[in-house]
Protein backbone atom coordinates (compact mmCIF):
# COMPACT_ATOMS: atom_id res chain seq x y z
CA UNK A 1 0.00 0.00 0.00
CA UNK A 2 1.53 3.09 -0.92
CA UNK A 3 2.16 5.78 2.00
CA UNK A 4 -0.71 8.91 2.22
CA UNK A 5 0.38 12.16 0.88
CA UNK A 6 2.25 14.88 2.66
CA UNK A 7 -1.56 16.32 2.40
CA UNK A 8 -2.57 13.94 4.26
CA UNK A 9 -0.72 13.17 7.39
CA UNK A 10 -0.32 9.59 7.98
CA UNK A 11 -2.27 7.68 11.04
CA UNK A 12 -1.53 5.46 13.48
CA UNK A 13 -3.59 2.80 11.42
CA UNK A 14 -2.07 3.23 8.27
CA UNK A 15 1.24 3.03 9.87
CA UNK A 16 0.11 -0.39 10.98
CA UNK A 17 -1.28 -1.21 7.65
CA UNK A 18 0.88 -0.23 5.65
CA UNK A 19 3.68 -1.91 7.73
CA UNK A 20 1.64 -5.08 8.26
CA UNK A 21 1.14 -5.54 4.53
CA UNK A 22 4.66 -4.90 3.16
CA UNK A 23 5.86 -7.34 6.13
CA UNK A 24 8.51 -5.51 6.88
CA UNK A 25 9.58 -4.35 10.45
CA UNK A 26 7.31 -6.91 12.15
CA UNK A 27 10.17 -7.67 14.87
CA UNK A 28 11.20 -3.94 15.34
CA UNK A 29 10.13 -3.78 18.85
CA UNK A 30 7.66 -5.90 21.04
CA UNK A 31 5.39 -2.39 20.85
CA UNK A 32 4.88 -2.57 17.47
CA UNK A 33 4.52 -6.38 17.29
CA UNK A 34 1.48 -6.04 19.64
CA UNK A 35 -0.03 -3.40 17.83
CA UNK A 36 0.13 -4.80 14.91
CA UNK A 37 -1.33 -8.35 16.43
CA UNK A 38 -4.03 -6.08 17.58
CA UNK A 39 -4.57 -4.45 14.09
CA UNK A 40 -4.96 -7.80 12.37
CA UNK A 41 -7.37 -8.90 15.51
CA UNK A 42 -9.42 -5.87 15.54
CA UNK A 43 -8.58 -3.04 12.90
CA UNK A 44 -7.26 0.08 13.38
CA UNK A 45 -7.43 1.85 16.69
CA UNK A 46 -9.96 4.40 16.80
CA UNK A 47 -8.59 8.07 16.24
CA UNK A 48 -8.28 10.64 18.88
CA UNK A 49 -11.47 12.20 19.67
CA UNK A 50 -12.29 16.07 20.44
CA UNK A 51 -10.69 16.08 23.80
CA UNK A 52 -7.45 14.63 22.15
CA UNK A 53 -8.16 11.61 24.68
CA UNK A 54 -8.47 8.94 22.23
CA UNK A 55 -10.32 6.70 24.86
CA UNK A 56 -12.58 4.03 23.38
CA UNK A 57 -14.25 1.28 25.41
CA UNK A 58 -11.83 -1.62 25.37
CA UNK A 59 -12.17 -4.33 22.77
CA UNK A 60 -13.36 -7.37 23.86
CA UNK A 61 -10.62 -9.69 24.03
CA UNK A 62 -10.74 -12.26 21.06
CA UNK A 63 -11.50 -15.97 21.68
CA UNK A 64 -8.72 -17.78 21.82
CA UNK A 65 -8.51 -21.12 19.65
CA UNK A 66 -7.38 -24.12 21.00
CA UNK A 67 -4.03 -25.61 19.91
CA UNK A 68 -4.94 -28.58 17.12
CA UNK A 69 -4.15 -31.98 18.78
CA UNK A 70 -0.96 -33.61 16.30
CA UNK A 71 -2.28 -36.03 13.69
CA UNK A 72 -1.13 -39.65 15.22
CA UNK A 73 -0.37 -41.10 12.02
CA UNK A 74 2.53 -37.85 11.29
CA UNK A 75 5.42 -38.13 13.66
CA UNK A 76 5.85 -35.06 15.12
CA UNK A 77 9.18 -36.05 16.75
CA UNK A 78 12.24 -36.86 15.18
CA UNK A 79 11.79 -39.64 12.34
CA UNK A 80 10.02 -42.33 12.53
CA UNK A 81 11.84 -45.20 14.00
CA UNK A 82 11.31 -47.43 10.67
CA UNK A 83 13.12 -44.40 8.76
CA UNK A 84 16.03 -44.95 11.75
CA UNK A 85 16.08 -48.63 11.83
CA UNK A 86 17.13 -49.00 8.32
CA UNK A 87 20.67 -47.35 9.49
CA UNK A 88 22.75 -50.26 10.22
CA UNK A 89 23.69 -49.79 14.06
CA UNK A 90 26.78 -51.00 13.84
CA UNK A 91 28.22 -49.01 11.81
CA UNK A 92 28.12 -45.94 14.48
CA UNK A 93 29.43 -45.47 17.68
CA UNK A 94 29.85 -47.58 21.41
CA UNK A 95 26.59 -46.89 22.38
CA UNK A 96 23.57 -45.46 20.27
CA UNK A 97 19.56 -45.28 21.90
CA UNK A 98 17.39 -46.78 19.52
CA UNK A 99 14.33 -44.95 21.17
CA UNK A 100 15.54 -40.98 21.40
CA UNK A 101 18.48 -41.28 18.86
CA UNK A 102 21.66 -40.62 21.18
CA UNK A 103 24.84 -41.78 20.94
CA UNK A 104 27.86 -41.88 23.16
CA UNK A 105 30.78 -43.93 24.59
CA UNK A 106 28.16 -46.02 26.70
CA UNK A 107 25.10 -45.92 28.79
CA UNK A 108 25.03 -45.26 32.55
CA UNK A 109 24.85 -48.01 35.11
CA UNK A 110 24.89 -51.48 35.82
CA UNK A 111 25.28 -53.73 32.95
CA UNK A 112 21.86 -55.26 33.58
CA UNK A 113 18.41 -55.32 32.39
CA UNK A 114 17.58 -52.80 34.10
CA UNK A 115 20.66 -50.69 33.86
CA UNK A 116 22.93 -49.24 31.43
CA UNK A 117 20.20 -46.20 31.08
CA UNK A 118 19.90 -43.48 28.07
CA UNK A 119 21.19 -40.32 29.58
CA UNK A 120 18.79 -38.60 27.25
CA UNK A 121 15.30 -40.25 27.72
CA UNK A 122 16.39 -42.32 30.65
CA UNK A 123 15.36 -45.72 28.70
CA UNK A 124 17.45 -49.00 30.05
CA UNK A 125 18.48 -51.98 28.34
CA UNK A 126 14.62 -53.86 28.40
CA UNK A 127 12.91 -50.73 27.13
CA UNK A 128 15.58 -50.36 23.98
CA UNK A 129 15.08 -54.30 23.31
CA UNK A 130 10.84 -54.48 23.59
CA UNK A 131 11.57 -51.29 21.65
CA UNK A 132 13.54 -53.13 18.96
CA UNK A 133 10.83 -55.82 19.07
CA UNK A 134 8.47 -53.39 17.76
CA UNK A 135 10.36 -51.47 15.14
CA UNK A 136 12.00 -54.72 13.33
CA UNK A 137 9.50 -57.33 13.65
CA UNK A 138 6.45 -54.75 11.97
CA UNK A 139 5.82 -53.30 9.36
CA UNK A 140 5.96 -49.50 9.05
CA UNK A 141 2.56 -48.72 11.16
CA UNK A 142 2.27 -45.46 11.86
CA UNK A 143 -1.25 -44.59 13.03
CA UNK A 144 -1.55 -48.14 14.89
CA UNK A 145 -3.04 -48.29 18.29
CA UNK A 146 -0.54 -49.25 21.01
CA UNK A 147 -1.07 -49.65 24.45
CA UNK A 148 1.95 -49.69 26.56
CA UNK A 149 1.79 -51.00 30.27
CA UNK A 150 3.82 -49.28 32.77
CA UNK A 151 5.73 -47.59 30.86
CA UNK A 152 9.05 -46.42 32.50
CA UNK A 153 9.82 -43.61 30.18
CA UNK A 154 9.47 -39.33 30.59
CA UNK A 155 7.74 -36.99 28.56
CA UNK A 156 9.48 -37.23 25.60
CA UNK A 157 9.53 -41.09 24.71
CA UNK A 158 5.53 -40.72 25.18
CA UNK A 159 5.62 -37.45 22.81
CA UNK A 160 7.51 -39.26 20.43
CA UNK A 161 5.20 -42.39 20.68
CA UNK A 162 1.97 -40.07 20.67
CA UNK A 163 3.47 -38.85 17.22
CA UNK A 164 3.93 -41.98 15.89
CA UNK A 165 1.05 -44.21 16.53
CA UNK A 166 -2.57 -43.90 18.72
CA UNK A 167 -0.83 -44.06 21.77
CA UNK A 168 -2.19 -45.20 25.39
CA UNK A 169 0.39 -45.94 28.20
CA UNK A 170 -1.29 -47.40 31.62
CA UNK A 171 -0.45 -48.30 34.59
CA UNK A 172 -2.25 -50.54 38.01
CA UNK A 173 -0.30 -48.00 39.66
CA UNK A 174 -0.34 -44.24 38.69
CA UNK A 175 2.39 -43.11 41.47
CA UNK A 176 4.77 -45.48 40.21
CA UNK A 177 5.17 -44.87 36.56
CA UNK A 178 4.30 -42.65 33.98
CA UNK A 179 1.15 -43.87 33.57
CA UNK A 180 -2.11 -41.81 31.07
CA UNK A 181 -4.48 -44.02 32.89
CA UNK A 182 -4.76 -47.37 35.13
CA UNK A 183 -5.80 -50.21 33.78
CA UNK A 184 -5.68 -53.51 35.16
CA UNK A 185 -4.32 -56.74 32.94
CA UNK A 186 -7.09 -58.92 34.51
CA UNK A 187 -9.88 -56.73 33.88
CA UNK A 188 -8.88 -54.77 31.06
CA UNK A 189 -12.10 -52.33 30.34
CA UNK A 190 -11.06 -52.33 26.86
CA UNK A 191 -13.55 -53.06 23.71
CA UNK A 192 -13.39 -55.90 22.00
CA UNK A 193 -10.58 -55.95 19.19
CA UNK A 194 -9.66 -52.28 19.56
CA UNK A 195 -5.92 -52.31 19.86
CA UNK A 196 -3.01 -53.24 17.55
CA UNK A 197 -0.04 -53.65 19.93
CA UNK A 198 0.00 -54.34 23.36
CA UNK A 199 3.55 -53.66 24.66
CA UNK A 200 3.97 -55.29 28.51
CA UNK A 201 7.37 -54.88 30.22
CA UNK A 202 7.98 -56.86 33.06
CA UNK A 203 4.20 -56.63 34.45
CA UNK A 204 2.82 -59.97 34.30
CA UNK A 205 4.91 -61.18 37.10
CA UNK A 206 2.86 -59.02 39.28
CA UNK A 207 -0.51 -60.33 38.37
CA UNK A 208 -1.81 -62.86 40.23
CA UNK A 209 -3.65 -64.30 37.83
CA UNK A 210 -2.18 -65.03 34.56
CA UNK A 211 -4.62 -67.25 32.89
CA UNK A 212 -7.04 -64.29 33.04
CA UNK A 213 -4.77 -61.65 32.01
CA UNK A 214 -4.02 -63.35 28.94
CA UNK A 215 -7.58 -64.23 28.13
CA UNK A 216 -8.43 -60.34 28.42
CA UNK A 217 -5.35 -59.23 26.20
CA UNK A 218 -6.50 -62.23 23.43
CA UNK A 219 -10.17 -59.93 23.40
CA UNK A 220 -8.67 -56.76 23.61
CA UNK A 221 -6.25 -57.16 20.41
CA UNK A 222 -7.68 -56.91 16.90
CA UNK A 223 -7.09 -60.14 14.81
CA UNK A 224 -3.33 -60.21 13.79
CA UNK A 225 -2.38 -58.07 16.77
CA UNK A 226 0.27 -58.35 18.36
CA UNK A 227 1.48 -58.74 22.09
CA UNK A 228 5.21 -57.89 22.59
CA UNK A 229 5.41 -59.41 26.59
CA UNK A 230 8.95 -58.66 29.08
CA UNK A 231 9.12 -60.79 31.81
CA UNK A 232 12.26 -61.77 33.51
CA UNK A 233 12.69 -65.56 32.70
CA UNK A 234 14.21 -66.20 36.31
CA UNK A 235 14.86 -69.97 36.22
CA UNK A 236 13.71 -73.06 34.01
CA UNK A 237 9.90 -73.45 35.14
CA UNK A 238 7.39 -71.55 36.36
CA UNK A 239 6.99 -71.27 40.23
CA UNK A 240 5.58 -68.83 42.84
CA UNK A 241 8.22 -67.01 45.23
CA UNK A 242 9.45 -69.06 47.78
CA UNK A 243 9.08 -66.02 50.20
CA UNK A 244 7.93 -62.83 49.46
CA UNK A 245 9.67 -60.90 46.85
CA UNK A 246 9.29 -57.40 45.69
CA UNK A 247 10.94 -55.40 43.04
CA UNK A 248 12.11 -51.71 43.42
CA UNK A 249 8.94 -49.95 43.20
CA UNK A 250 7.73 -52.40 45.89
CA UNK A 251 5.18 -53.91 43.70
CA UNK A 252 5.10 -57.72 44.92
CA UNK A 253 5.84 -60.70 43.02
CA UNK A 254 3.49 -63.54 42.17
CA UNK A 255 5.73 -65.63 39.33
CA UNK A 256 8.94 -66.01 38.73
CA UNK A 257 8.35 -67.18 34.83
CA UNK A 258 10.49 -69.75 33.11
CA UNK A 259 10.38 -71.27 29.29
CA UNK A 260 7.33 -72.84 29.64
CA UNK A 261 5.48 -69.50 29.89
CA UNK A 262 5.99 -69.89 25.84
CA UNK A 263 3.55 -73.11 25.75
CA UNK A 264 1.04 -71.56 27.84
CA UNK A 265 0.93 -68.59 25.90
CA UNK A 266 -0.30 -70.84 22.54
CA UNK A 267 -2.76 -72.33 24.77
CA UNK A 268 -4.67 -68.60 25.50
CA UNK A 269 -4.42 -68.55 21.63
CA UNK A 270 -1.48 -67.06 20.56
CA UNK A 271 1.35 -67.70 17.85
CA UNK A 272 4.25 -67.75 20.13
CA UNK A 273 8.04 -66.75 18.78
CA UNK A 274 11.01 -66.10 21.83
CA UNK A 275 12.61 -63.32 20.73
CA UNK A 276 16.17 -63.24 22.30
CA UNK A 277 20.00 -62.01 21.09
CA UNK A 278 22.03 -64.12 19.21
CA UNK A 279 24.85 -64.72 22.32
CA UNK A 280 22.03 -66.78 24.67
CA UNK A 281 21.18 -68.78 21.46
CA UNK A 282 25.22 -69.31 21.03
CA UNK A 283 25.61 -70.29 25.14
CA UNK A 284 22.47 -72.39 24.81
CA UNK A 285 23.46 -74.32 21.52
CA UNK A 286 26.84 -74.88 23.20
CA UNK A 287 25.22 -77.37 25.79
CA UNK A 288 26.95 -74.96 28.16
CA UNK A 289 25.51 -76.04 32.00
CA UNK A 290 26.57 -72.53 33.38
CA UNK A 291 26.53 -68.88 32.00
CA UNK A 292 29.78 -68.25 30.68
CA UNK A 293 30.04 -64.75 32.71
CA UNK A 294 28.66 -62.78 35.48
CA UNK A 295 25.36 -63.87 37.00
CA UNK A 296 22.77 -61.51 38.62
CA UNK A 297 22.10 -63.19 41.94
CA UNK A 298 18.09 -63.41 41.17
CA UNK A 299 18.62 -65.58 38.34
CA UNK A 300 19.09 -69.42 38.45
CA UNK A 301 20.80 -69.85 34.94
CA UNK A 302 21.86 -73.05 35.67
CA UNK A 303 18.11 -74.48 35.57
CA UNK A 304 17.00 -71.84 32.58
CA UNK A 305 19.80 -72.76 30.22
CA UNK A 306 19.08 -76.55 31.05
CA UNK A 307 15.18 -76.23 30.13
CA UNK A 308 16.14 -73.68 26.86
CA UNK A 309 15.62 -75.58 23.57
CA UNK A 310 17.71 -73.44 20.67
CA UNK A 311 14.85 -74.32 18.12
CA UNK A 312 12.21 -72.37 20.15
CA UNK A 313 14.72 -69.07 20.68
CA UNK A 314 15.08 -66.71 16.99
CA UNK A 315 17.40 -63.87 17.01
CA UNK A 316 16.65 -60.23 16.90
CA UNK A 317 19.98 -58.70 17.00
CA UNK A 318 23.55 -59.80 16.83
CA UNK A 319 26.16 -59.60 19.26
CA UNK A 320 27.46 -56.28 18.43
CA UNK A 321 23.78 -54.46 18.07
CA UNK A 322 23.42 -56.14 21.44
CA UNK A 323 26.16 -54.37 22.76
CA UNK A 324 25.80 -51.28 21.19
CA UNK A 325 21.82 -51.06 22.95
CA UNK A 326 23.35 -51.99 25.86
CA UNK A 327 21.92 -55.62 26.04
CA UNK A 328 24.95 -56.85 27.99
CA UNK A 329 24.10 -60.62 29.21
CA UNK A 330 22.00 -61.98 26.80
CA UNK A 331 20.38 -64.52 29.64
CA UNK A 332 17.93 -61.34 30.55
CA UNK A 333 16.66 -60.30 27.28
CA UNK A 334 13.94 -62.31 26.58
CA UNK A 335 10.63 -60.48 25.01
CA UNK A 336 7.87 -62.90 23.51
CA UNK A 337 5.99 -62.23 20.45
CA UNK A 338 2.36 -63.12 20.84
CA UNK A 339 0.47 -62.30 17.49
CA UNK A 340 -3.20 -63.01 18.04
CA UNK A 341 -5.33 -65.14 15.20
Amino acid sequence: MPAPTTDEPETRADRLRRKTLRGVEILITPRLLREQIEYLRHGPAPEPDGDGSGAAAPAEPAAVEPEPEPDPIEPHFGSSPWERAAVPVTDGPGAQCNVCDWTGDRFDGPEHVEGQLCPACGSNGRDRFLFACLIRRNDPRLGATVLETSPRMGAAYRQAMHGWFHYLCSDYDASCHVGEIQLDLQHLGLTDDSVDVIMSPHVLEHVPDTDAALAEIVRALRPGGVLYLQVPILQGTTASPTEPEFHGDNTPVFWRFGFDLAPRLRAAGFAVTTLVTQPLIDVVASGLAVWPGPESPEFDTASMLAAAEVDELTALLDKREAEQLGLWHAYQFVTFECRAS
